[in-house]
């Protein structure tokens, strides 16, 4: 299963691990197929570190799960901050995954086993997020100029789901 984010700097085609995180999947697939995640603003981007969105307040502060409450972390041992792309819940803590989430610009092998890693990116790294990460920002790390993630789109592949006879 994969969706692309369509950024106001370019496209992000990003591959979902559903069969491993179906909860984060569940949630971010709902919460794209609504809606709620078109015009987010990229409100924190720290250079070679990370870029976050999914709040739909634009604050950093906002946002919620489908079920009207954070939910619990599904931290696998095999996914890894391991390379640039990877896309993950953000949390405040234990046990709080809402809307937001983030993507890593590199190996960030500190934050394994303290968020949902619920995907990808496998395509547009090399152009898009580029130029998400080379744009300036503020003392607390929001762009200076507007980026948005102006709507996800979702690729479904229904020969996947079907049964062979």
């Amino acid at each position: 299963m994969s969706v692309t984010l369509h950024t106001s700097l370019g496209e992000l085609k990003i591959e979902l691990f559903c069969e491993a995180v179906p909860k984060a999947c569940e949630n971010f697939l709902a919460l794209a197929a609504s809606g709620s995640y078109d015009n987010c603003l990229f409100h924190r981007n720290i250079k070679g570190f990370m870029v976050q969105t999914g709040d739909p307040t634009g604050t950093g502060k906002g946002g919620q799960s489908i079920w009207g409450r954070p939910f619990e972390d599904e931290v696998r041992s095999t996914l890894k901050f391991n390379a640039r792309g990877i896309v993950a819940m953000a949390n405040n803590g234990p046990d709080s995954n809402k809307s937001q989430f983030f993507i890593a610009y590199s190996k960030q092998a500190h934050l394994d086993g303290k968020y949902s890693i619920f995907g990808r990116v496998i395509d547009g790294a090399d152009s898009t997020l580029d130029a998400i990460e080379r744009t300036p920002v503020n003392e607390k790390n929001k762009p200076l100029k507007e980026i948005r993630l102006e709507r996800v789109q979702i690729h479904a592949n229904p020969i996947a789901d079907a049964t062979l006879r």
